[in-house]
């Protein structure tokens, strides 16, 4: 049978216009598109008239279709023929499954293609002025989960900034991770949630009273949680916005 081809695809933090060009190109053109979540609905306007929509329907504790469940469709999809779109949030392969998705395809002898996407890791700091570096103050970052699986300990590696994906629900056990490695329980943080999107919030606050603040105001994810004195700037640049809503 003739083999089509897989586009692993990122669609960005929330806001459709942060995908790339490229990306939205293959999106146009797809036979079938299987989205999670966490992609916008917005861009599945963008579809040809006839395209196979599917929604997989991975988010933050809830799938509707297991991860296997997935690879396989994909396959069955690309041994039809078909063009298909993987449309994944954020970026493809930073705190993603789509690194089993290309090595099942790899794997099965299925044509694909990475799209790389802008992560919520940058874009969530970004969107409220939180720069990632500066130039001689800020020279480090590192990217982490706030949940592991099998209950295994959490990191907090020692460098200027900490972002944090997939924490608001284990808030406690980060902010005594970090602590434990040396922080100042006054170190400034923020989650922002569902950044770039028209429902984008911030609460900023130390690492003393974030969990109280997470509760308070009922944060819940998609949301980015940034630890450092770099957090300081979103306030300076963006002021009224900055404020906790």
């Amino acid at each position: 049978m003739k083999k089509g081809k897989v586009y692993i695809i990122g669609a960005g933090p929330g806001d459709w216009q942060l995908i790339t060009v490229k990306g939205l190109e293959k999106l146009r053109n797809a036979d079938v598109i299987l989205y999670d979540f966490l992609a916008s609905k917005d861009l599945l306007r963008f579809a040809k008239k006839y395209a196979e929509i599917i929604c997989v329907g991975k988010a933050d504790g809830l799938h509707l279709l297991e991860q296997e469940e997935i690879n396989n469709l994909l396959f069955k999809k690309a041994r039809e023929g078909k063009v298909v779109a993987r449309l994944k949030g954020g970026d493809p392969l930073i705190f993603s499954r789509g690194i089993e998705e290309i090595l099942y395809l790899k794997k099965n002898g299925i044509r694909f293609e990475i799209i790389p996407g802008i992560t919520s890791a940058f874009a969530a700091p970004q969107s409220f002025g939180i720069p990632l570096t500066r130039k001689g103050k800020f020279s480090s970052l590192a990217v982490l989960t706030g949940r592991k699986s099998s209950n295994a300990p959490l990191d907090a590696p020692e460098c200027d900034t900490l972002i944090y994906l997939m924490a608001v629900s284990n808030i406690k056990n980060v902010v005594k991770t970090i602590v434990g490695s040396g922080r100042s329980r006054l170190t400034p943080c923020a989650f922002i949630e569902r950044a770039t999107t028209s429902r984008e919030k911030i609460i900023t606050g130390n690492l003393k009273n974030i969990a109280e603040k997470v509760k308070k105001y009922s944060v819940k994810p998609p949301a980015v949680f940034v630890v450092g004195e770099i957090v300081r700037y979103g306030k300076k640049i963006y002021g009224d916005k900055f404020k906790t809503k």
